[in-house]
């Protein structure tokens, strides 16, 4: 080895040897690490978003969980984001108010355009959250048991009508020590003039989550915890809230708290409003649920839950229509042909506004009575004076057949006695006497039902009329006369208790149409009342008793529906005065027309005495011999 090699190598480590003793010199002494900081390394800390690109954040690697300690389904926030002040989206149609707390709906308010924007009930908010912070359009990672995401998102307010919510998150991941980091994101996108609008729920995870599947569920979103309008009660007539689900091609009802797949469209429907989810996505990818669980501030609870089933893929990315708005035949039928932009191409979105139950066989001739009505409130803009006019269409339509009932009725009269002899001679024979009386009732040429057809006839009109006062939804908030009945869709009133109930009725008001009513029922039963029925004891009961049974039945029925049966007897009143009187000047015509015949003697009378026969006049006289 060279002189200089050497020299060189001797000199390197005693540099080496010089720099290690005055690094240990001057080096401090290192400090022992405390417990919870090293619990904490295992953790993402919070980030900012807007600094920082969503998938640069380092990890600590650690060693995977052991079977006993596997790791729990948690959410941990990434970040600390304030509240901030509501975003509002206003439209023609109605108001929405949304938090960056969980980018959740708090209030979409109606307008109703036909009341001056100052009145107190010109706006009418569908969302009822009661005392609780629950709040519509929550997402909840996992199924319905799982509490919903109530963090701070950022806000990306995109247009006026647009608006998106964006937070990351991170959840135990299939890969060794790491934590999955994924970006949940809610878009809004509503439009002009429309009630439907759109939510995108888009969960990316990026190379960081290759799936998500929490609880067997990717996430549960929920619209609830009630529909408005705000109400008293739901009887389940008046006042309801209804589940039907839209399934090969037909609408059926759901119950509650079943787990429900393949349905095209799902809704909870009220008297006036109706909720309609429509998911965009494969069937196969969710199913709906339907929640009447109790919750604080609220009489009932309807809520609808939205399971999204477990993905295998980093990012998933679903778009839903939702329509919030009035219940009626023509907005909800504008959807079904897809000529506007949120347009359904065979929805069938209107078979929310159909009758349900055994009514609803008579829902064509309530479409017919209901289009007479729009077209005089068109003539004639007050609905109460619209209901009168149609109720004095209906009796003239049917006038023909009331006056053949009226006729019918009469000569029903004039044969009881001879239907006595035969049910007196025939009692003990049933049998015998329906033979008897089908032959008596063929050689009168009478027909024991042309009496009651015509009233048949026109029961469809009546359970038409009651489902339509009761159901449409321009009645709601109809004024017929001010002061008195500002709303034909709602009981009147002259007096309004409070909070006080009268015991055991259950009164909260005294109204004066349930009096009319009973006043106008047993005045047609009296003057209606045919010779004979006095002493019916089945008479006085349908004619007497009858109305005032109903009186209590229909106390609190919608103001519109007493109106259309007030002047239904008035008018029937007067139809059955003027039939009497065509009836009794047709008797009389024809007792005028009929010749007098003389009657039949028999017998001489008793105490007439006997005269000697006449002689003829014309005969001969014999000669005496």
């Amino acid at each position: 080895m060279e002189k200089n090699t050497i020299l060189a190598i001797v000199l390197s480590s005693i540099v080496l040897i010089i720099s290690f003793t005055i690094q240990g010199f001057l080096a401090p002494t290192p400090q022992p690490v405390p417990v919870s900081q090293s619990q904490e390394s295992s953790q993402v800390t919070s980030v900012d978003m807007d600094r920082m690109p969503i998938y640069e954040t380092q990890r600590q690697i650690t060693a995977p969980p052991t079977a006993q300690e596997e790791a729990p389904q948690t959410f941990n926030d990434m970040e600390t984001i304030p509240l901030q002040q509501p975003i509002v989206i206003d439209t023609e149609l109605f108001t929405a108010v949304l938090t960056n707390a969980g980018g959740d709906m708090v209030s979409l308010k109606w307008k109703d355009t036909r009341k001056d924007p100052d009145a107190p009930d010109a706006f009418v908010d569908l969302i009822l959250s009661g005392n609780n912070e629950a709040r519509a359009f929550s997402i909840a990672f996992g199924n319905t048991d799982t509490q919903p995401v109530s963090s701070n998102f950022h806000v990306n307010r995109i247009s006026d009508y647009s608006v998106e919510f964006y937070r990351d998150f991170t959840a135990p991941s299939q890969i060794y020590g790491y934590d999955g980091r994924f970006r949940l994101t809610k878009r809004y996108d509503f439009k002009p003039n429309d009630y439907m609008f759109e939510l995108t729920v888009t969960m990316d995870g990026g190379f960081s989550v290759m799936g998500f599947d929490f609880s067997g569920n990717a996430y549960t979103l929920s619209f609830g915890p009630q529909i408005g309008p705000v109400f008293e009660k739901l009887d389940g007539y008046y006042d309801y809230r209804h589940y039907n689900i839209y399934t090969n091609g037909k609408r059926r009802d759901a119950k509650a708290n079943e787990i429900i797949s393949n349905s095209s469209w799902a809704a909870i429907s009220g008297k006036y409003f109706a909720f309609i989810a429509i998911p965009y996505l494969n069937l196969t990818h969710y199913s709906v649920n339907f929640s009447d669980k109790a919750e604080p501030g609220l009489l009932a609870s309807s809520r609808l839950n939205i399971i999204r089933s477990a993905a295998n893929v980093s990012k998933i990315e679903d778009t839903y229509r939702f329509y919030l708005g009035p219940k009626t035949q023509e907005i909800l039928g504008n959807y079904n042909t897809g000529r506007n932009e949120f347009g359904i191409q065979g929805a069938n979105l209107n078979e929310i506004a159909n009758t349900r139950g055994f009514w609803g066989i008579f829902s064509p001739l309530e479409r017919v009575l209901k289009w007479l009505l729009l077209g005089i409130h068109r003539i004639i803009p007050n609905y109460g004076i619209a209901i009168i006019l149609l109720t004095l269409l209906i009796k003239l339509l049917f006038f023909p057949l009331t006056k053949k009932g009226s006729e019918a009725t009469l000569r029903m009269q004039a044969l009881g006695p001879r239907i006595k002899e035969l049910q007196e001679k025939y009692k003990n024979d049933p049998q015998k006497l329906r033979t008897e009386m089908g032959k008596f009732y063929q050689q009168e040429g009478y027909n024991p039902l042309s009496g009651c057809l015509p009233m048949l006839l026109q029961l469809p009109i009546f359970i038409s009329m009651f489902s339509l006062f009761n159901n449409h939804f321009d009645l709601r908030g109809a004024m017929f006369i001010p002061g008195w009945i500002p709303d034909l869709s709602l009981p009147e009133y002259i007096i309004q208790f409070g909070n006080f109930r009268l015991p055991i009725l259950g009164w909260t008001a005294l109204r004066l149409l349930p009096f009319i009513y009973v006043g106008s029922q047993l005045l047609y039963g009296k003057v209606t009342q045919m010779p004979g029925q006095q002493s019916n004891t089945q008479m006085k009961l349908m004619l007497f008793v009858m109305p005032i049974v109903f009186f209590f039945v229909l106390y609190d029925v919608p103001s519109g529906l007493l109106v259309y049966w007030i002047f239904s007897n008035l008018l029937t009143l007067v139809q059955q005065v003027i039939i009497n009187k065509f009836i009794i000047a047709k008797k009389a015509a024809l007792a005028q027309a009929q010749p007098q015949v003389q009657p039949e003697k028999t017998q001489e009378p008793r105490n007439r005495p006997v005269l000697p026969p006449k002689s003829s006049g014309g005969g001969k006289k014999k000669k005496k011999k």
